[in-house]
């Protein structure tokens, strides 16, 4: 069974790996285009939530000012600083999501909006501002832009399948459209107890297990990584303790590897209690350490002086906030804003730079963030093929540890002793089959597995080809045996 969705104006959808809640038909929309209206607008939404309503939108990054005046951005662009929809109770989505139907998208190719000289040179400069001691880390960032025409929704169920993150947002505010692939939590509030994970650390995905594992070794173990991390954690715990009841403030997890398609990500967690209303807590933490750096005001001077475009929705927060305390925002990295009425799409990317950093180095990591714009994942299963015959199956234990070495590798659940339950199941079914016969074992995703078998026919002659194009030796696929 899948759950279908009507893509109209005020849509709002919020996926994790776990599920997804669907926003339709809002009662009213409450936006602010300046930060002077950040306030009364969001003493609208609180008032929506005290009457039983929900919540859900972004807050862009240019909204900072509204929460404290000492933050320096940039003069807001076309995309409101503040939209939410107020909604009744949402619906909750178990089900796998159905793709729209004929619906289909075009992008065109994804250019920089800063010259790579120019994001170098900005590189030197913050370096000379950390010399100098103004600040710690700074985190820099630019936008990629493309042509864009189609449908939206279909779009972002694709970044969700690249990027399989849990704090995905898509929202459909009419000429914009917001699609969030995030894989960070800004903030969870349940109750009186509110949880930030910060993520701070990057390194490209490996191309099998042990190259995978051995790079995920070395970004925990990482001085450059761990200190970038430390610092935002350090950071986010005074940002919560301006909010928290005394003494609560606690870290309860330092420098997790955290697996996505693409990348390995250095995540923490930070927790408090509190019962702060919604514009306090904005207040407190708003924007986010990780997209600013520290100390964060003088990182947000340093950086509206050095980044030349405002950065909209990217570094800002895309959530829902409901009755009885119930709230989560992600951070908005990973995101697209889409302006369909101009036809283009513009996503941000950036880092924290500290004394450590390498331009090139940190410019290469801009380009790996960037790999979920383009990567398609196919729909796939693991596949192995066993020989089987009067004594058995074939160098089985080195088939089933390649079949569940790849399953760790994507992140799959897979039961080794199922599996091979379900190999000796056929086997004995085999006594009445001439031998031998080949055997495929196909897993997917969850876990399912199916077996095949067909006799293996007598030896024949082989006829090989040469391939016209060169493989890719970057393509995982080539290094897993899959469908």
């Amino acid at each position: 069974m899948t759950f279908a969705i009507d893509d109209t104006y005020g849509t709002q959808l919020y996926l994790s790996r776990q599920g997804g809640m669907l926003f339709q038909n809002p009662e009213t929309v409450i936006e602010a285009a300046e930060p002077s209206e950040v306030g009364v607008a969001l003493t609208r939404v609180e008032s929506s939530i005290a009457e039983g309503r929900y919540a859900a939108g972004w807050v862009a990054y240019e909204a900072g000012p509204a929460f404290d005046s000492a933050l320096a951005m940039h003069k807001p662009d076309v995309v409101p600083v503040l939209w939410f929809g107020i909604y009744h109770e949402p619906t909750h989505i178990h089900e796998p999501m159905a793709p729209p139907e004929d619906k289909t998208f075009d992008i065109g190719e994804w250019k920089p909006l800063v010259s790579k000289d120019h994001y170098l040179d900005s590189i030197r400069r913050i370096r000379a501002y950390l010399a100098a001691g103004d600040v710690y880390q700074v985190n820099y960032t630019f936008p990629l832009e493309a042509t864009f025409a189609g449908d939206t929704l279909t779009w972002f169920q694709q970044l969700c399948a690249a990027q399989d993150a849990d704090y995905c947002a898509y929202v459909n505010a009419g000429r914009f459209r917001v699609l969030s692939a995030s894989p960070e939590l800004f903030f969870h509030i349940d109750d009186d107890r509110i949880t930030t994970r910060p993520m701070k650390g990057t390194r490209p995905r490996g191309r099998w297990l042990a190259e995978d594992e051995a790079l995920a070794e070395a970004l925990q173990a990482s001085e450059k990584d761990r200190a970038e991390n430390v610092m935002i954690v350090d950071l986010l715990r005074n940002d919560l303790g301006r909010i928290a009841y005394p003494g609560t403030v606690e870290t309860t997890e330092l420098f997790a590897a955290e697996r996505y398609p693409t990348v390995w990500q250095l995540t923490s967690t930070v927790t408090a209690r509190t019962r702060a209303s919604m514009a306090d807590v904005f207040r407190g933490l708003f924007p986010c350490g990780s997209v600013t750096g520290a100390p964060k005001v003088r990182m947000t001077q340093i950086a509206r002086k050095l980044e030349p475009y405002p950065r909209g929705v990217y570094c800002g927060s895309v959530g829902w906030w409901g009755p009885g305390r119930k709230a989560c925002f992600n951070v908005a990295i990973r995101t697209v804003t889409v302006d369909i009425e101009e036809g283009w799409a513009q996503c941000g990317v950036g880092g924290g730079i500290t004394w450590d950093s390498s331009p090139e180095g940190e410019y290469d990591e801009c380009r790996v963030k960037s790999r979920f714009l383009t990567r398609e994942t196919p729909r796939f299963e693991l596949l192995e093929s066993l020989r089987w015959d009067q004594e058995g199956y074939f160098l089985q234990t080195e088939h089933l540890d390649r079949l569940m070495a790849s399953a760790a590798y994507f992140g799959w659940s897979v039961e080794r002793e199922q599996v091979v339950a379900e190999l000796e199941e056929l086997s004995r079914r085999f006594t009445r089959l001439t031998p031998p016969q080949k055997v495929r074992v196909l897993v997917n995703r969850q876990g399912m597995i199916r077996l095949t078998h067909e006799p293996i026919p007598p030896a024949d002659t082989i006829r090989l080809g040469f391939a016209r194009e060169p493989v890719d030796s970057a393509d995982p696929f080539l290094y897993h045996k899959t469908t």
